[in-house]
Parts: structure tokens; sequence; C-alpha cells
């Protein structure tokens, strides 16, 4: 992920696309403060880390775009929105809606969940094999919604 990260910087570079080497070097600006958080416990920040890194950053985007739109600041919503692109070239292939609820299902017979009281067994088996392509905001209430359905 990081040696993708600086072919992409050094590849903007030489293309002078400007808008991508600023927001590289955002992503690299804040990948370099985890890295000095996570020194402090003695451990490497995982690819996984690094995935939920870019997908906060996607979101902030999003709230930023949410907020421009509403104050009719469009020339800035665009800058965001180009962001989102960039940072979503490092984000693996999101699952489609039927893809979640299929993996969802998979998820609660694996984990061997009865009902909604086992929803963290169901997060955690998801999150250990479709971290960074599930969003779990989302999927939290289709997981609970399933739950229910199984347990009634």
């Amino acid at each position: 992920m990081r040696d993708q990260l600086t072919a992409m910087l050094k590849t903007a570079m030489k293309a002078g696309d400007k808008r991508r080497v600023a927001t590289v070097r955002l992503i690299q600006a804040a990948l370099k403060d985890r890295d000095i958080e996570a020194r402090g416990t003695g451990r490497d920040v995982s690819d996984d880390e690094i995935l939920a890194l870019l997908q906060k950053m996607v979101k902030q985007r999003q709230d930023s775009i949410a907020i421009y739109d509403g104050a009719g600041r469009d020339d800035l919503a665009t800058g965001e929105r180009e962001e989102i692109a960039i940072i979503a070239e490092f984000l693996p292939v999101a699952m489609s809606p039927d893809e979640v609820r299929a993996a969802i299902a998979a998820a609660i017979t694996d984990s061997g969940a009865a009902g909604p009281k086992d929803m963290g067994k169901v997060i955690a088996t998801l999150k250990g094999q479709y971290a960074g392509r599930i969003d779990f905001a989302k999927a939290s209430g289709t997981v609970k919604e399933m739950l229910a359905a199984q347990a009634g």
C-alpha cells in the first residue's frame, strides 16, 4: 500500500497533476501521524488500519461535500469529490447491497449467532473477512434486522 502511494506521487509529480499530488501528500501525512501513534505501542500500522484511515478520509470529505453543497460552494464541493476519487483508487471495490446481505448471512451461520445479542460476533466475523469492502455503519442495521428475523 505504501509503495502504491509513493509510485502514484511520483507519477503525479511528473505529470504535473497538482490535485493528485496534494491528495497523495495528505494521505501520506495522515499515515505518518498513524505511524507515530503506533510507534508508542511498538507495532507497525497494518494494511487494514491504512484502509480504515482511507475510509475515514473519504467519510470526512463526504461530510464536507454536504456542507459545501448546502452553502452553495460548488467549487469546494468539486475539489472534495476529486479527492474522494483519488483516495478511492487505494480502496478495495465496495460490495453491492446483495453481496453484503449474502456475506452477513454467511457470517451469521459461521459465527453460530442465534439472535440480536450475538450481533458483536457477526460484526467481528465480517470485519475479519471483508475489511474495507463493507460500510459497517450501514451493515450493522442489516445485521440487526437479519438476526431479529432469525430469532423471531
